[in-house]
């Protein structure tokens, strides 16, 4: 019952890691890791595992290469993730299960690449209604959850969902 869960809880329409983030994905998820698979790892490749690359590599994730020097990995992975979203037209409304007890503290909303200008979510201790998410302005990354196990978001636009997650593989 717990796998069914925490499934649920990675069964995002799109899903990434820049460059170490993929060290952490995979070991957290040791003994598990086929069932979270991310669609992309994209990075200069200077801090993820050899072994853990070829493992990802190897299941059909796409490892997109971006030397640029200027810019972070995650700024990279974001503005990839825009363009992704926007050639498969991603937005409305989504649903995540969170009471796996792999969660941690914490969890955000992020707007990509723009404003998100009407955001409304359930489950969280300080929910939105029809608020705008904007850099600048308002950006929800601060949040935790209430005690209903299910946040929903209805959004306008494309959202970066952020949370905490728990090693539980660590003494």
């Amino acid at each position: 019952m717990f796998k069914n869960k925490l499934v649920s809880l990675l069964t995002a329409v799109l899903k990434a890691c820049a460059d170490g983030g993929a060290n952490r994905l995979y070991h957290i998820t040791e003994g598990n890791q086929e069932s979270f698979l991310p669609d992309y790892i994209s990075g200069d490749f200077d801090s993820i595992r050899p072994e853990v690359k070829e493992y990802y590599k190897v299941k059909g994730c796409e490892l997109i290469e971006t030397p640029d020097q200027d810019l972070t990995d995650f700024t990279k992975c974001l503005q990839i993730l825009q363009k992704k979203t926007e050639e498969k037209g991603l937005q409305g409304k989504h649903r995540l299960l969170v009471n796996t007890g792999r969660e941690g503290e914490w969890c955000g909303l992020i707007p990509v690449g723009s404003s998100c200008d009407h955001v409304t979510t359930t489950g969280l201790k300080w929910n939105l209604t029809n608020h705008m998410l904007k850099f600048g302005t308002l950006v929800s990354t601060s949040n935790t959850y209430d005690e209903s196990g299910i946040v929903t978001i209805l959004t306008d636009k494309p959202l970066l969902w952020t949370m905490g997650i728990k090693d539980t593989n660590s003494a």
